[in-house]
């Protein structure tokens, strides 16, 4: 059941992966190794890759970064983004390092003749632009306009660059608006989404480590999606950036705007429950992790609720006193135990086919 209506978009292509128009919502990440170290770099963009990420963003400081890039562009088919701050001419060296995208942040890329010259030379090569905004670094004279960062500062800022591309005819553009205060962030997003329509990269920059970052991610980049606004998304932590991607995909899940992997239901426990389920549902988890079939699973632990959800999911049990009842796809298929309730769960999975699965919630 369609319940979002996504706004309308223009559409860019990162390596033959479009953005915006309507498309599925990539999910990005950035590495955090040195470009230079290209072995380093390269493995961590295999793990992203691995971990589903569909765009890596890499920062280009310098002239070795560059040619690093160059490097790693050989060893990955993946689309690799890289990211420019203060010296436009890394944005020059990243196209002719093999870059598929070039993200700029106007408050510290210089001023608009710099500008010209970066999409002179991305639009030679057919490559998009990201305008990268982002609220911690505003230029100068417009923290001096508004007093401090605010939506209406973080606007102009883009459209400042936005106005730069259009002087070249260059309309291949992507913009963000990050702040790591949620609040300015999704006003700034919904502010630019009623004047303009380029696609949108999502983001709370800054966001924190995993816990804390996971919820101001979930509450900005959610609170947008569900509105319609947004084309692609990082979720920023201060951890391993393959929990940026786990964690991306789960928020674009819970909004029926991906269907990659596995859906996990579970309940929270009440005095009803008759079984460890905090161990049961920690320990599918983790075990899922690996699975790229996209399904729904179910763990229930009372008759309350559990037999419908259990019912209503690709496979789910619904515990009670002496066991749990195994459903798939909405049928009764077995009685397990406690201790035999996950192995059991796994062998389902593994037996079913891809046509099988996703017909659930």
């Amino acid at each position: 059941m369609k319940l979002i209506n996504r706004r309308h978009t223009g559409q860019v292509l990162v390596r033959g992966l479009p953005i915006g128009g309507g498309a599925s919502i990539p999910v990005q990440s950035m590495t955090t190794t040195k470009t230079d170290d290209v072995g380093a770099t390269v493995a961590e963009v295999e793990r992203l890759q691995e971990a589903g990420c569909q765009i890596v963003r890499i920062t280009v400081p310098d002239k070795a970064a560059a040619k690093g890039f160059a490097e790693i562009r050989k060893a990955t088919d993946m689309p690799l983004v890289a990211d420019i701050h203060f010296n436009y001419r890394m944005a020059l060296a990243a196209v002719d390092a093999g870059a598929d995208k070039i993200r700029i942040n106007p408050g510290n890329i210089g001023s608009p003749e710099r500008v010209a010259e970066v999409i002179r030379k991305v639009q030679g090569a057919g490559l998009p632009i990201r305008i990268g905004v982002n609220a911690g670094s505003l230029e100068k004279d417009l923290i001096e306009k508004y007093g401090y960062p605010t939506p209406e500062a973080m606007v102009e800022s883009a459209e400042r660059h936005i106005a730069v591309c259009l002087e070249h005819n260059f309309t291949d553009i992507v913009v963000s608006l990050k702040a790591s205060d949620v609040p300015l962030m999704m006003a700034a997003y919904r502010l630019f989404a009623l004047k303009h329509d380029y696609p949108l990269h999502l983001g709370v920059t800054e966001a924190g480590p995993a816990k804390s970052g996971t919820i101001k991610s979930a509450v900005g980049i959610g609170a947008l999606l569900a509105d319609g606004i947004g084309d692609t998304i990082r979720v920023s932590l201060t951890d391993d950036p393959v929990k940026e991607v786990q964690v991306g995909f789960e928020l674009l899940k819970s909004l029926g705007l991906a269907s990659r992997g596995v859906t996990l239901v579970a309940c929270p426990t009440c005095g009803r429950i008759e079984v460890d389920l905090f161990k049961l549902a920690a320990e599918v988890e983790e075990r899922l992790e690996g699975v790229s079939k996209t399904l729904t699973v179910a763990l229930m632990g009372c008759a309350v609720n559990g037999p419908g959800e259990a019912a209503d999911a690709d496979l789910g049990i619904a515990f009670g006193k002496d066991g749990g009842l195994l459903y798939r796809n909405g049928e009764k298929i077995g009685h397990v135990s406690e201790a035999e309730a996950i192995d059991r769960l796994l062998e389902e999975i593994e037996a079913m086919e891809p046509e099988d699965s996703g017909s659930g919630q």
